[in-house]
């Protein structure tokens, strides 16, 4: 497969949440929502392609002392312009995966040179190499399952890390994609566990759950994402609190993990804490009966670090634990299996071909007989083109639970024009269904969506969204951002 990407322009659609988000040291209210629009070369073909992201804060670069409109967007938009440089400047390729190999290193030697965090500078990579997916298999007319299965894009995994030598990209996916995923609910830090505890000025009248007790209410949710402060004292009284609420609300009982949001300085740290959780009678059980798996309690500056290995080889009944903003870089995954970590989460603003080397090496892993976790996370992703795109990949790998807070967070998709709207209820009834005031919002069924028309189409989405209508942006005149 012959590959050029001839242009890359960007647009942005603002949008809000329903109530803030509160997530480690940021709080969500409102986000740009950036779409990135190829113009590909497909064998001599001309296709467009689209991949988009919210661009939360304090999440690809967690510094306490930048402003985030004033420092760290500018900073996202300067990384997403340099890859779509370094995407049009590799020129015409003879695949797909030697196009992924030039703007990845690219942009890896650049962010390096220039004090980018791995993982920001990989978000840039990530946008254009899910805009140069989609085109692909709109132009070739086929789904990304298969492009992947079938290997046309000639990903050769053995050259992304050489212990995965012989294998294939069929090799990490399931044996068929997933038509039905498990929603894991977010439980924010700031998130009322029930309508009472919802103070008056904090209410949302828009038809929607707000408290955990009505979203399980309606939804029939069985897996949750439970946020720590990193407060021994306000952590336990609430992981009481969701003992509670679980063992009222969810009868056939509640699955859930802990996510420690880089709150802890170190291992010893984090098992103090843990130790001290595990002394109540309550969380205990809780924590015996339901929890999967802890992510990410280290701060990623530290989370891989040598003294790890010690300290976690001194903890014999440590929970399983999994890495997420420290999965920057390629050699993160390895590098934390070696430390004793359980495994790694997939998000595709971490990278498709990243992603599919991770799921492949905790497959490998697996085999051999040992504890391997890949989970699927969220990073606010809201439909239609991230979301599905996300949804697409998750049905692939096999990931059969998935933390989705999107839904929740924002007002389904009423943020888009209704031409929009009423796209998506056409092409994607099984996922969405129509709220009474008309927008699409995500359709959940005893806990689980419903993906049989995202693996049907060619990369999630099934049309191709036209973003045009949005702001369009340069991301290089400082004015604009």
């Amino acid at each position: 497969m012959k590959l050029h990407v001839r242009d890359v322009r960007f647009f942005v659609l603002p949008m809000r949440t329903r109530f803030p988000f509160r997530y480690g040291i940021a709080t969500m209210t409102e986000v740009p929502h950036l779409f990135v629009r190829a113009e590909v070369d497909v064998d001599g073909v001309v296709g467009f392609g689209i991949s988009s992201e919210g661009l939360p804060p304090k999440w690809f670069t967690k510094n306490p002392d930048s402003s985030f409109e004033n420092d760290d967007v500018p900073e996202m938009y300067r990384v997403i312009r340099h890859a779509a440089d370094r995407a049009i400047g590799a020129g015409r390729c003879n695949s797909y995966f030697d196009w992924w190999r030039a703007v990845s290193t690219g942009q890896s030697q650049w962010s390096a040179e220039n004090g980018i965090a791995p993982l920001l500078g990989n978000l840039g990579t990530s946008l254009l190499e899910r805009a140069v997916l989609d085109a692909i298999c709109r132009t070739t007319r086929r789904t990304i399952d298969a492009q992947l299965r079938e290997n046309t894009l000639e990903i050769q995994l053995g050259e992304v890390r050489s212990v995965l030598t012989g294998l294939e990209p069929r090799d990490a996916l399931a044996e068929q994609p997933l038509r039905r995923v498990a929603i894991r609910h977010t439980v924010g830090i700031g998130d009322p566990l029930t309508d009472g505890d919802i103070a008056d000025e904090d209410r949302v009248d828009d038809g929607l759950p707000q408290s955990l007790m009505a979203s399980i209410r309606a939804y029939g949710l069985q897996y949750f994402k439970v946020k720590l402060s990193g407060d021994e004292r306000i952590d336990q009284e609430r992981l009481c609190a969701l003992f509670e609420v679980f063992q009222a609300e969810v009868p056939d009982g509640a699955k859930f993990t802990l996510d420690g949001n880089e709150n802890f300085s170190d291992i010893a740290a984090f098992r103090d804490q843990w130790d001290a959780h595990r002394g109540n009678a309550q969380i205990r059980n809780l924590i015996e009966q339901s929890l999967l798996f802890v992510e990410q309690p280290l701060h990623r500056d530290r989370a891989l670090d040598e003294s790890v290995r010690t300290e976690l080889e001194h903890w014999p009944d440590a929970p399983p634990i999994i890495i997420d903003e420290s999965d920057a870089e390629l050699t993160s995954l390895p590098r934390a299996l070696e430390l004793g970590y359980s495994g790694t989460s997939h998000k595709n603003c971490k990278g498709i071909v990243k992603g599919l080397a991770n799921a492949a090496l905790l497959k490998q892993r697996r085999a051999a007989g040992q504890t391997a976790i890949l989970s699927g996370e969220d990073l606010g992703n809201v439909g239609p083109v991230t979301l599905l795109h996300d949804f697409a990949m998750i049905a692939s790998l096999g990931i059969e639970h998935v933390e989705r807070n999107a839904h929740h967070y924002f007002r389904g998709l009423s943020m888009y024009p209704a031409a929009v709207q009423e796209l998506v209820l056409q092409q994607h009834g099984d996922l969405y269904s129509r709220h009474d005031d008309g927008y699409p919002m995500l359709r959940i069924l005893d806990g689980k969506v419903d993906l049989t028309s995202v693996v049907t189409a060619p990369f999630g989405f099934a049309s191709r969204l036209d973003v045009e209508q949005f702001d369009e942006v340069t991301l290089r005149d400082e004015s604009e951002f």
